[in-house]
């Protein structure tokens, strides 16, 4: 008897013939958050590119510097609510070196702290066989290894070695020179341009210059509105009228005494918006670790800048909150009202923009047949969606006659039609009471 699968049902033999397909299950879910972009200036590590910082890190091993230093103060402010940082490191500088005899040592990259850096040479109690040469951080041993001439000696993630020659025993090779850049507009524009091919949700941009400030807009409303990649900004003071970009107003003080000003502030926002999630405000959240508002508002002033798209910090007790969530965008339009300055409704909306993409990228863009069928199940696929949105809290509960997805005027073309209503936080209390 003949057997297997079919396509049509034409086959000749008598025999059993059976297809297995799945049922039904929604492929697309909600993203996660919780990746922020920190350009900075430090002193130490790889130049124009992104180093990965989460919560596991030593700090110490990637730029060379204490947790506490006063040179990564903006990574501790976004660390404080992301999940995981993207550092930038946005200008150079010259790297420390040192030749002793015909070896010479010279720090791996650019910047101050490679002064920082001994390498030491030692003889076998012996005193004979290969020497231990030890490279040195601030009085800390980061490595070692063993070698008897020069040119066998191995680069490290400190120093890179030079030289030919037998090796010979060395109290403390100590680095010197080691400079560092202020970055230029040029730095910044490098940056911008590597941003393009990274993946987070926030970039903070702690610059006061504002031909800077200006780079930025300009990068945020290219990669949301020409790339599709719904990121946002993070900018001190800046009248942008743009729901991509967050303008900080004012800085903080933290319980230890350290002042935090509103460009350093751009770092805590930016973690705080990346980290939160779609069914999530951060209106009246606390800033960690403040204290107090560096030259507070008045009441008046903070209507004002509300009005004006401005992320403002007040003082409840003895914590600072955000008065509201919200960002720069004002000029509000019958096709674009209100709703699109609160950053919870703009998560909601930049996660089922960046969703429903990946979705029709991964399983139905040249996959999926264009009949009534491939649409119908497209359909049911945006609907399980916002199905899961809804059992978030983030929007309401939503209807499949909502949803509508028809051909469009090509054959490879699909129009979609969807009605959504994001669901935000209560923030205004209007209460009438009666006494009897």
């Amino acid at each position: 008897m003949a057997g297997g699968t079919f396509v049509a049902k034409n086959k000749v033999r008598a025999g059993a013939y059976i297809n297995f397909v799945s049922a039904f299950s929604p492929l697309s879910s909600v993203s996660d958050r919780g990746v922020v972009l920190l350009p900075m200036e430090v002193p130490f590590g790889p130049v124009g590119e992104a180093v990965e910082v989460d919560k596991d890190t030593d700090v110490r091993e990637v730029f060379g510097l204490s947790s506490l230093s006063e040179e990564l103060k903006l990574l501790r402010e976004a660390a404080k609510r992301a999940q995981k940082v993207l550092v930038w490191r946005l200008a150079g500088g010259t790297p420390a070196t040192k030749t002793d005899g015909m070896l010479t040592v010279t720090a791996r990259y650019p910047g101050s702290v490679g002064n920082k850096l001994t390498v030491k040479l030692l003889e076998s109690e012996e005193g004979e066989g290969p020497l231990t040469v030890q490279t040195f951080l601030d009085g800390r041993l980061m490595e070692e290894q063993q070698a008897e001439t020069a040119d066998a000696l191995q680069d490290n993630q400190w120093v890179t070695f030079s030289g030919t020659g037998a090796l010979l025993p060395h109290a403390g090779i100590v680095l010197a020179g080691g400079t560092d850049d202020e970055a230029e507009e040029e730095d910044w524009e490098d940056f911008f341009a590597g941003a393009k091919r990274l993946t987070y949700n926030t970039m903070a941009v702690p610059a006061t210059d504002a031909s800077v400030k200006q780079m930025a807009v300009q990068f945020v409303k290219e990669m949301r509105e020409d790339e599709g990649v719904k990121i946002q900004a993070v900018l001190p003071s800046i009248e942008a009228d743009y729901e991509g970009i967050i303008s900080v107003k004012g800085g903080v003080r933290l319980s230890d005494g350290t002042e935090v000003s509103e460009a350093e502030a751009t770092a805590y926002v930016a973690g705080m918006t990346a980290g939160a999630a779609v069914n999530k405000s951060n209106t009246f959240e606390s800033y960690d670790g403040a204290v107090a508002v560096l030259n507070p508002l008045l009441s008046s002033e903070i209507i004002k800048g509300l009005n004006a798209g401005q992320f403002i910090f007040i003082e409840r007790g003895n914590k600072v909150v955000v008065e509201q969530d919200i960002n720069t965008f004002v000029s509000f339009t019958a096709d674009k009202g209100e709703a699109f300055r609160k950053n919870r409704t703009l998560r909601v909306m930049d996660a089922i923009a960046e969703d429903v993409r990946s979705t029709f990228e991964n399983y139905y863009l040249g996959k999926c047949a264009n009949d009534e069928d491939g649409r119908e199940l497209f359909r049911e696929e945006l609907f399980a969606y916002l199905t899961q949105l809804y059992e978030l809290r983030a929007v309401e509960k939503p209807e499949l006659s909502d949803i509508t997805v028809s051909r469009g005027d090509t054959a490879d073309s699909v129009v979609v039609e969807m009605g959504v209503q994001p669901v935000d936080a209560m923030e205004k209390l209007y209460m009438t009471v009666t006494v009897m």
